[in-house]
């Protein structure tokens, strides 16, 4: 069954859409101490897309939104993993850390 979209539904639409929601890869190396291959695995980026994101000459690229998006949501997993109530992690479909 197909379910209507209501005034509430549009209204966390509209927040999404404009939610600036983010983390640099330059503020996520600073603060975890990750390598760049880290920083591509979670972007599921290569290594050299990921170099070219620190390179300071005019050959320089830039992340997409959504690999700030990436980045924002593993810090915040890495900062409130253990917060984060069980329900949710198995819906998420991150309710088993693997074996270090």
């Amino acid at each position: 069954m197909i379910r209507k979209i209501t005034t509430r539904e549009q209204r966390l639409i509209s927040l999404y859409k404009n939610w600036d929601f983010g983390m640099t890869p330059k503020q996520f190396y600073t603060k975890w101490g990750v390598t760049y291959k880290d920083i591509a695995q979670i972007c599921d980026r290569s290594d050299s897309t990921v170099r070219n994101w620190f390179r300071s000459n005019s050959d320089k690229h830039y992340p997409t939104k959504n690999d700030l998006l990436h980045l924002a949501l593993m810090d915040f997993l890495l900062e409130h993993f253990e917060e984060v109530p069980e329900n949710i992690l198995q819906w998420l479909n991150i309710d088993k850390l693997p074996h270090a």
